[in-house]
């Protein structure tokens, strides 16, 4: 029986078992945890230690921190003085770069002025000259428009004058002389008084009355005035079929021994032309001859000999000088021709100094593009640099990043 207070319980009562089973449940519970307690104690004892340890450690960590941060505004300080000093050296080579640049460009313009001023001097000069021989060639041109025109009336009139003229022409000497007069005045009228002379010598010992010095081809070719009237007068005076036949006989044999005269007189090979000009000053006298004579004209085509009158001199005169004047116009084209050569050369020359003028524009276009690598590398590597981004400098060789991550 146990006796608590106002209250008796008996030893085998259910409730005290309960409770003292409880109790010492209780205890042994606290004892466990008494038992813990002291093993948790000595468990806990190095985890102290480590944690000491590790607060040292921890120190030490800071204090590495502050290194490195000391170490890391060394390298931003080492590189912005690199740095500035590689600006520093870019823009000086900016500098010299761009005065050379500047120097060539001015030396350049300045040849290539000097040049352009030679080359608009020298066509000034050759384009003034042209214009100058164009207006003295017009001006001759039509000096001899209007010679050609009073020859024209002179001729129409003398034209009009036939038995007048057949009265002059009856006397042999006064008719080769009228001949010669005649011929003189047409040329003096058609051609230039250098291009042709007058009773002129030639390797064979004979005489002819006229030579026009015409370019090869055709070489200089000579007109004879000597030719024989009598035939022609006796058939105009003829009154009987007998005379008139006669005197076609001795024109056909005149005509015929005068045109091979000419053509072994005055054909010479190598000296003058192929072919030779008879002149006749008379408009009736060619006109009997083409009317009634055909064949006497076709041996003296074959003969290589042109029977003219004035009418039909007057006209192959001008041809002549149409060929004297493509001659020398060929001389001025030879003239112009050289002229434009040298020109040609000038633009050559022209043409190579803007070709090394555009070399050297290239070459400094180049080292500008290299200068804007290089200071885009640069500026890279800093950027790099102040961002403490190491791994991807370690990609490039540069000198100082690998020296900057080796101080880090």
């Amino acid at each position: 029986m146990i006796h608590l207070g106002d209250l008796s319980l008996a030893t085998n009562d259910p409730v005290l078992l309960v409770a003292g089973g409880a109790i010492l449940l209780i205890l042994l519970l606290l004892f466990l945890s008494l038992r813990a307690t002291a093993r948790s104690a000595r468990h806990l004892e190095p985890l102290i230690r480590q944690t000491a340890q590790l607060a040292q450690n921890v120190q030490q960590l800071g204090m590495g921190q502050e290194q490195l941060r000391g170490g890391m505004q060394q390298v931003s300080e080492t590189q912005a003085n690199a740095q500035v000093q590689m600006i520093q050296t870019v823009e000086a080579r900016l500098s010299d770069v761009q005065q050379h640049m500047n120097d060539r460009l001015a030396d350049n313009m300045m040849r290539q002025n000097r040049a352009l001023t030679e080359m608009q001097e020298r066509m000034r000069e050759t384009l003034h000259g042209s214009s100058k021989q164009t207006a003295t060639s017009l001006t001759r041109l039509q000096e001899r428009l209007a010679t050609i025109d009073k020859a024209q009336d002179n001729i129409t009139k003398l034209s009009g004058d036939v038995l007048s003229l057949q009265d002059i022409l009856s006397n042999k000497q006064t008719r080769g002389a009228f001949g010669e007069i005649q011929l003189n005045d047409i040329l003096s009228k058609a051609l230039p008084r250098d291009s042709y002379d007058l009773q002129v010598t030639l390797s064979n010992g004979k005489r002819a009355d006229c030579l026009i010095r015409l370019p090869n081809p055709p070489g200089p070719i000579v007109i004879d005035s000597k030719f024989p009237l009598e035939a022609y007068e006796a058939l105009r005076i003829a009154e009987t079929q007998a005379q008139s036949t006669e005197a076609t006989r001795m024109m056909r044999t005149s005509v015929r021994a005068h045109i091979k005269a000419i053509s072994e007189r005055y054909i010479l090979d190598g000296e003058t032309a192929d072919g030779a000009l008879m002149f006749l000053p008379s408009e009736a006298v060619y006109a009997e001859l083409h009317a009634n004579f055909p064949e006497l004209v076709r041996e003296g085509f074959a003969a290589r000999v042109w029977i003219v009158s004035p009418t039909t001199c007057m006209a192959t005169l001008n041809t002549m000088r149409a060929i004297l004047k493509d001659a020398r116009m060929r001389e001025q084209a030879g003239a112009i021709r050289k002229e434009l050569g040298l020109l040609h050369k000038d633009v050559d020359r022209l043409g190579d100094r803007v070709g090394n003028l555009d070399r050297h524009f290239s070459q400094a276009a180049k080292d500008i593009s290299d200068i804007k690598i290089s200071a885009d590398k640069a500026g890279r590597r800093a950027r790099r640099l102040d961002n403490f981004d190491f791994e991807e400098i370690a990609d490039e060789p540069d000198n100082v990043v690998k020296l900057g991550k080796s101080e880090g």
